[in-house]
């Protein structure tokens, strides 16, 4: 189970990447107030004896001074990015203001003189935080960042501070002492953790700097560097699709091998919805018994997986399945329907949730289906629930219940499938917990008895969303036997929560779900025909991740980590030293 703690790991880190204003120009409003701090307590609290009329004169010109040296810090960043230049310059000000306001704080507690020696190593703290910053975000190199860093808080220095009172400033022994200090600090810092990741990783620092430039859809460096670390494989893609007599109407129900991902918008990440489209909006894509070492590294290996998806083979057919069966032990639910004979499971906890199935529960239902002699098995995880990786307990449990709803399925008699299906693609149901497909019902009449499939295009389920849509279907006489989603990782919009994504029914309530199914449920029942089925199997060569790359990433984040806490705690006690003097 590594690989899936190794993922879950990375993700626990996501929350690092929203320390970031969610707005440059909360960035930008926040660095010129911060800046308008720097000159009042400058003037206030270090250079009092100074006139008023000289800091309203400082005020506009420091302010006017950061404008023109934002913009110009763009120039310096390998992606010329503003909104970076102004997240970078709202953070290293703060440092600044800090380091006066504290330094103003000692000299009350401490019942000292105030000393500008805090202004101009405050101004020296800024610079060694933006050598950091450079080449951990920018994508420079230290020599550069070393040749840059001083720009910013230089120029605003000789703004705000007299021209008579540069030298003495500048020149002081203790403000050098300490400034020189932290500057070799934020170097030694720079240089460890960019080879924290070795060998596997090169350099954290590009690998950081492509998955932030992912992040303003400049995703081609992310790419790059994954498919670089992943190998091919083949992977097998199975399908129902059901079909009326003369062919006007069809349904497919996919369930992929590979796994969507790594993360929006890089690799498959869309690839749920892709796969829906090429099936003319008329599929369910479910999510199969896969993780993320089978995630596609690379729009070109999506676009390969696509293609050869076209070369579909017919590996049964026929005119019947069973009415469902569902099997419920403790928390674990199997819902089957046997289709000739292919057995179709549907496995889920909730409301109790969980991560992704692990593969040796396939591996084991696959095996036991073989000892009954069912032909092909298709294993669909629901994914509606959200939770931690399945317990022991829960695993057994469900093992137990999908191994009886295979022996009760052969003692089911079999009948003539009628099917209905429609989708919200004419429908207004855009929500940000819901991908581009949308959602999907198909209607199954068997022995007439109608039975419904619900399927959305999203990542997971918010937990108990499953159980009160299904409540409102069998309120107005529906039986909705499952709810399964893709565990797409397309966002509509970038999530600021933990998670990095919202599940369906965070955002949108549970009612307003129940009311877009009812709907479609209620068109899919009236399009119902007689049908065949087809079982369908495709078998491509491309390149995964696997699960080498997140054991690497995980290691190299928590290295990362760990080294960045004792530099800090270094810088913390270096500056609390410096309150003392």
């Amino acid at each position: 189970m590594e690989d899936s703690d190794d993922v879950s790991n990375i993700h626990n880190r996501f929350s690092l990447t929203l320390v970031n204003p969610s707005s440059h120009y909360f960035s930008l409003v926040g660095s010129l107030s911060v800046a308008l701090v720097i000159v009042l307590s400058t003037y206030l609290g270090y250079l009092n004896n100074l006139s008023i009329n000289e800091m309203l004169f400082r005020i506009p010109a420091v302010i006017g001074v950061l404008v023109v040296l934002q913009l110009l810090d763009k120039r310096f960043s390998k992606k010329k990015e503003y909104s970076k230049s102004l997240h970078s310059s709202l953070f290293g000000n703060m440092l600044w203001v800090v380091t006066l306001l504290l330094g103003l704080l000692a000299s009350v507690v401490l019942s000292k003189e105030t000393s500008v020696f805090f202004i101009t190593f405050g101004m020296i703290l800024f610079a060694s935080f933006r050598i950091g910053i450079y080449t951990t975000v920018l994508g420079a190199s230290l020599k550069k960042a070393l040749a840059i860093c001083f720009i910013q808080p230089l120029v605003m220095f000789l703004v705000l501070i007299p021209q008579d009172m540069w030298f003495s400033m500048l020149t002081d022994p203790i403000a050098l002492g300490y400034g020189i200090s932290f500057l070799i600090i934020a170097c030694s810092w720079s240089l460890v953790t960019d080879r924290a990741g070795r060998p596997g990783m090169k350099s954290t620092h590009k690998t950081i700097q492509a998955y932030l430039a992912s992040q303003g859809n400049d995703f081609d460096d992310a790419e790059k560097l994954m498919e670089e670390r992943s190998s091919e494989t083949s992977v097998t893609t199975s399908q129902l699709r059901l079909s009326s007599p003369n062919g006007d109407t069809e349904f497919r129900m996919v369930l992929p091998e590979i796994h969507p991902g790594p993360y929006h918008p890089v690799g498959g990440s869309n690839i749920p919805y892709l796969i829906y489209k090429n099936l003319s909006s008329s599929a369910m894509v479910m999510h199969s018994i896969s993780d993320h070492a089978l995630n596609l590294p690379s729009r070109n290996e999506v676009e390969n997986y696509l293609k050869n998806l076209e070369n579909s083979t017919v590996k049964e057919e026929g005119l019947k399945c069973t009415e469902p069966v569902i099997v419920q032990i403790n928390k674990a639910r199997v819902t089957g329907v046997l289709f000739g004979n292919n057995p179709l499971l549907f496995l889920s906890l909730s409301p109790h949730g969980m991560e992704d199935i692990p593969n040796y529960m396939k591996t084991e239902i696959d095996q036991y289906g073989k000892n009954r002699n069912y032909s092909r098995m298709m294993i669909i995880d629901c994914h509606n629930a959200m939770g931690e990786e399945i317990s022991k307990e829960d695993g057994e449990d469900m093992l137990k219940a999908a191994k009886s709803c295979l022996d009760t399925l052969i003692t089911k008699d079999s009948f003539p499938i009628e099917f209905g299906y429609e989708n919200s693609d004419d429908m207004d149901v855009w929500a940000e917990d819901l991908g581009m497909g949308g959602i999907g019902v198909v209607c199954l009449k068997i022995n007439e008895k109608k039975y419904f499939l619900g399927w959305a295009d999203a990542n997971n389920m918010e937990n108990g969303i499953r159980e009160k849509i299904i409540s409102n279907f069998s309120k107005e006489g529906y039986q909705l036997l499952e709810i399964c989603t893709s565990d797409t990782h397309y966002a509509a919009v970038k999530p600021r929560n933990r998670n990095g994504y919202y599940q369906l029914g965070l955002i949108t309530n549970a009612d307003k779900l129940s009311k877009w199914f009812l709907k479609i449920a209620k068109k899919s029942e009236t399009t119902t025909t007689s049908a065949k089925f087809e079982i369908l199997e495709n078998e491509t060569t491309v390149k995964v991740m696997g699960k080498e790359i997140y054991e690497d990433y995980s290691k190299a984040l928590d290295k990362s980590l760990k080294i960045t806490k004792i530099f800090v705690l270094g810088c913390v006690l270096l500056f609390v030293s410096s309150l003392f003097l």
